[in-house]
């Protein structure tokens, strides 16, 4: 955070609005839409005959400060702007769960898998399962706004399986014979938090490094997958 409010500090002679070519009052989705329409015109593979290092630059810079809320807001304020924020932090608020001392090990192992690893498990099949096919149907034409529109429904759709997930994991304590198959989801879960975010940058920049990361993420998440598969397996077998 610091290193981004330094960077806007030595550059406020640079108007950010104007190089993204947007209102002073553009909420977050017309600041995203604008970037990468910007990138699209200036990226190499479109422009080969232009040396647009500097414009690429200025636009990367721009979207870093006005994309993030709190640096967006230290920028207007060195621009003497005043309006309403432009967007609000949410919170996922959980209720604390009891546990139940008076179930045996089975009976914990029944409930945790019941109520966390199998809806867990069903979430990740329509996140990981489904890459694949996205990024055949983008390669088509990833300058395609229909395309990528597709694509990014897709993140957000894994996004949201993504925060399920998490509140699955937390709503009941492994038992103590499931550590381990605990252990895979949440570095499963980890690869695709990861995962997402790089896809997400694709959309922004369409950088082919970020597109190929977030598929080893992805293998990084199927590998998790099925080692907690495998691990419940010789669980419930023993």
């Amino acid at each position: 955070m610091a290193r981004t409010s330094d960077r806007t500090t030595n550059t406020q002679q640079v108007n950010h609005y104007k190089t993204l070519r947007i209102s002073y009052n553009a909420n977050p989705a017309e600041v995203k839409s604008a970037y990468r329409g910007l990138v699209k015109e200036f990226h190499p593979d479109c422009n080969h005959h232009l040396d647009n290092h500097d414009d690429i630059a200025s636009i990367n810079l721009a979207y870093e400060v006005l994309s993030n809320p709190q640096a967006r807001a230290h920028y207007d304020r060195s621009l003497g702007i005043k309006h309403s924020p432009h967007s609000s932090s949410q919170g996922v608020k959980r209720s604390p769960t009891k546990r139940e001392t008076h179930l045996n090990e089975d009976q914990k192992i029944d409930r945790w898998c019941k109520q966390v690893y199998e809806p867990i498990l069903d979430l990740l099949e329509g996140i990981i399962d489904s890459l694949d096919e996205q990024i055949d149907a983008l390669a088509d034409d990833p300058y395609d706004d229909g395309l990528m529109e597709d694509f990014e429904d897709y993140i957000d759709e894994c996004r949201g399986s993504y925060a399920k997930a998490q509140i699955f994991f937390r709503a009941v304590p492994n038992p103590a014979s499931a550590a381990g198959i605990a252990s895979y989801l949440y570095h499963c879960l980890n690869a695709i938090s990861d995962g997402i975010e790089e896809l997400n940058y694709f959309t922004l920049n369409f950088d082919d490094h970020h597109l190929h990361t977030g598929q080893e993420l992805w293998r990084r998440a199927e590998e998790m997958r099925y080692y907690a598969q495998r691990a419940m397996q010789n669980l419930q077998t023993s």
